[in-house]
This record gives C-alpha cells, sequence and structure tokens, in this order.
C-alpha cells in the first residue's frame, strides 16, 4: 500500500498544460536577441517534462526582439506594430523548436499568421493531434490580431486546447509580489490569489483580458520562478511553488 502511495505522489498533477514564456527568458543580459545558453537551459527543462508522458504546449513572447507598444509609443501605428511584435514571436518559437529537436524531442510550431514555408498554420484539431502523439506543440504569432497580448494568446490556446493549467514563467521573480521585489525588498509575496484580486490589486501577472478569460472558465495560472533549475517540472508534479491564482485564495 505505501508503494501505491509513493508511486502516486511521483505522478505529474497535469495531463495537459501550456507554458508560458517570455522574450526576455531567451535574451543575453546585455542588449537583445537570443541568447544560444539561455536556449539551451530552457529546451532542456522542457524536454524533461515532456518526457514525464506531459502534453505541453508553449506560448512565447517577443519582449526580446522587439515590443509592439514601444514602437507605439513612437507613432507608429498600433496595427503594424503588433504585427511586428507577432512575427517576432515566430523566430523565438523556431529557435525553441530547433533547440528541442536537436535534444531529441519532436516539436511542431503552429502559427495564428500563415506562413506554410517555416511553420504550420493554427488549427485546433492538428494542435490536439500533435499533443496526443507526444509532440510540443508552440503556439506563434499570438491570437493573429492587433490588441491583444501573448499573454492574451496563451489564455485562448489553454482553454482551446483543454489545458489543465497555465504555468506563467518569471525570468525575474519567485511569484506575484504586492509591490516591485526588485525595487521594494519589502515586497510581499502571495501564495495564493483569486483572480478578482490580481484585477482589483492591478498586480502584473498577465494582463486584465487574459486573468478575465482563466476566470471566467476557472483556468489555474500557476507564476514561478524560470531561473530556478527544475521548476516546470516541479510545477507539473503540484509542488507548492510560486503563486498559484484560481477562483479561491
Amino acid at each position: 500500500m505505501a508503494e501505491a502511495d509513493s508511486e502516486a505522489n511521483h505522478k505529474p498533477r497535469f495531463r495537459r498544460v501550456l507554458l508560458k514564456l517570455s522574450g526576455e527568458a531567451l535574451a543575453p543580459r546585455q542588449g537583445s536577441g537570443i541568447d544560444p545558453e539561455a536556449l539551451a537551459e530552457i529546451a532542456r527543462e522542457v524536454r524533461d517534462v515532456a518526457a514525464l508522458d506531459i502534453q505541453l504546449a508553449l506560448v512565447i513572447g517577443a519582449g526580446n526582439i522587439l515590443r509592439g507598444s514601444e514602437y507605439e509609443a513612437r507613432g507608429m501605428d498600433r496595427s503594424t506594430a503588433d504585427q511586428m511584435g507577432m512575427l517576432a514571436t515566430v523566430i523565438n518559437a523556431l529557435a525553441l523548436q530547433n533547440a528541442l529537436e536537436q535534444l531529441g524531442a519532436p516539436t511542431r510550431v503552429l502559427s495564428a499568421i500563415a506562413m506554410h514555408s517555416v511553420c504550420e498554420p493554427y488549427i485546433l484539431r492538428r494542435a490536439t493531434r500533435h499533443l496526443e502523439k507526444g509532440r510540443v506543440v508552440i503556439f506563434a504569432a499570438g491570437t493573429g490580431n492587433p490588441y491583444f497580448t501573448t499573454d492574451t494568446a496563451a489564455s485562448l490556446r489553454a482553454l482551446e486546447i483543454g489545458a489543465g493549467v497555465i504555468l506563467k514563467a518569471s525570468h525575474t521573480v519567485d511569484g506575484v509580489y504586492d509591490r516591485d521585489p526588485v525595487r521594494d525588498p519589502d515586497a510581499r509575496r502571495f501564495d495564493r490569489l483569486t483572480y478578482i484580486e490580481v484585477l482589483q490589486k492591478n498586480l502584473k501577472v498577465m494582463d486584465s483580458t487574459a486573468i478575465s478569460m482563466c476566470m471566467d472558465n476557472s483556468l489555474p495560472i500557476i507564476v514561478f520562478n524560470l531561473r530556478k533549475t527544475g521548476n516546470i517540472k516541479r510545477a507539473v508534479m503540484g509542488e507548492a511553488i510560486g503563486t498559484i491564482v484560481g477562483s479561491v485564495a
């Protein structure tokens, strides 16, 4: 009986997971672009989690290359700036795909903007079939529409594929704080929050559209530190790390 309990404790808590990565997670310590070492480290972590018989999908941002909001602030048309940002996510997705496949993890990139010569178009049934076959699926180009962030894309794709959780990986903090812990050492970290608390306190977990979508569909979010090796696996296994955002605090 004890052996059976031990085996159950080592089973992943979630069967299908969406991992949200920021583009900055791939960036070198100085400047912009893609750091091969950071890319390889993330790929190893993702490969190890996929090996747990987890159906794993990812959405990645493009802050390491460009942010549409910054170009809009300089006078560029918002739609054009957002489209540039969406294309930049495809660059990151292709880089991560290559890193994963070099480690032997079969991976598919599905883009919300059709570009058949470099990746597959996003089709829900195709995405779920890839997941069922054990392939890591990377959703690129956000939602394919301007005015929506990759956070919103993560919530949308997670709901479409029936993911059990969104894993929001941070490259700077180990959860959600009441203030910026980088600037204020007295900032307090929350272990659990409700969606409403996140919205009311204006906490920078994900944008309000993404949080509202998760709230309306009771999809939990776990915010944790990507920089600590093994944290993606810990989150999937159900260990208490970071901050959980859900219906009940």
